[in-house]
């Protein structure tokens, strides 16, 4: 009698230990999620933000947020190797705008005996400024729409630097909106054309980007594993990569992304790597 009594005891202990680990990680999750959006006004909504194609700062921004990032990619193609290095400082002056600047580099490397001939000139690629307005954000819905535009002043390479200094100018009006299914699962949408101008030439060329992402963000952290697909349309041409990525924060206002690039539809480009350092300072847990 004592043994069946010992052996009932164990099963509700054990039934109420499975529950209690449950409502542990529901509780996580939402503990975490009041913390963001309910800590501050205006309303807020936690999304988790694509790596590669990166925001122009929180959809939802507060005022007196501010990031710096620092990017490091590697992409081999078929006759050199490019490698990408970016510094980003992004910020909000008032709720619901946010401001970027933007310095991206490349750099090339020949491969399998290519001539330097062939290989594109170093290059400090363009002078990025952008904008971005949150036009909706929604705590029932646990959605966020924003608008955006970034003004890309393209500059010579390295070769021509000065001759002249700027050779272009890219427009990029953008659409973005998110949703967060649950407290764990988020879904994004960045698009918008980009219409590049050639100052030798007065002459236009437009494509159109498509970038979906997915993420799972891990209960009570801001980590997370997803995907995005890059996807270009310009004309006939479409070009896909897709982009698995992790998330992992290295200190409360320190955080590490990693990127792998898989083309689907490149004829050039083979596979790629990307690094994104995000420091937030001021940021407090």
């Amino acid at each position: 009698m004592n043994i069946k009594k010992l052996l009932m005891s164990i099963g509700v202990l054990a039934s109420f230990t499975n529950v209690f680990a449950q409502i542990t990680d529901a509780e996580k999750d939402s503990l975490y999620i009041q913390q963001v959006e309910d800590q501050k006004e205006p309303d807020k909504v936690l999304h988790a933000e694509p790596l590669y194609i990166d925001l122009i700062r929180d959809l939802g921004a507060r005022k007196g947020e501010k990031e710096w990032n620092l990017g490091f990619g590697l992409t081999d193609n078929l006759q050199f190797d490019s490698y990408e290095a970016l510094i980003e400082y992004e910020w909000a002056p008032i709720d619901r705008l946010g401001l970027e600047v933007e310095l991206p580099f490349t750099f090339y490397s020949p491969v399998n005996g290519s001539a330097n001939n062939s290989v594109p000139s170093n290059q400090l690629n363009s002078i990025k400024i952008a904008a971005q307005w949150s036009v909706l954000v929604s705590e029932p819905m646990a959605t966020s729409m924003a608008i955006g535009y970034i003004n890309e002043f393209e500059l010579s390479d390295f070769s021509r630097f000065g001759k002249p200094f700027l050779k272009g100018n890219v427009y990029n009006p953008f659409f973005v909106v998110a949703k967060r299914w649950g407290n764990n699962f988020h879904s994004l949408i960045y698009t918008g054309p980009m219409i590049e101008q050639s100052f030798s030439s007065n002459t236009f060329h437009t494509s159109y980007d498509i970038n979906t992402s997915f993420h799972y963000m891990i209960s009570g952290t801001r980590n997370f594993i997803g995907i995005e697909f890059n996807k270009t349309m310009s004309g006939a041409d479409f070009d896909m990569t897709m982009r698995p990525q992790m998330r992992l924060g290295i200190a409360d206002n320190l955080l590490i992304g990693i990127v792998a690039g898989i083309p689907v539809n490149r004829e050039n480009e083979r596979l790629s790597s990307f690094v994104r350092l995000i420091w937030e300072p001021g940021h407090k847990k």
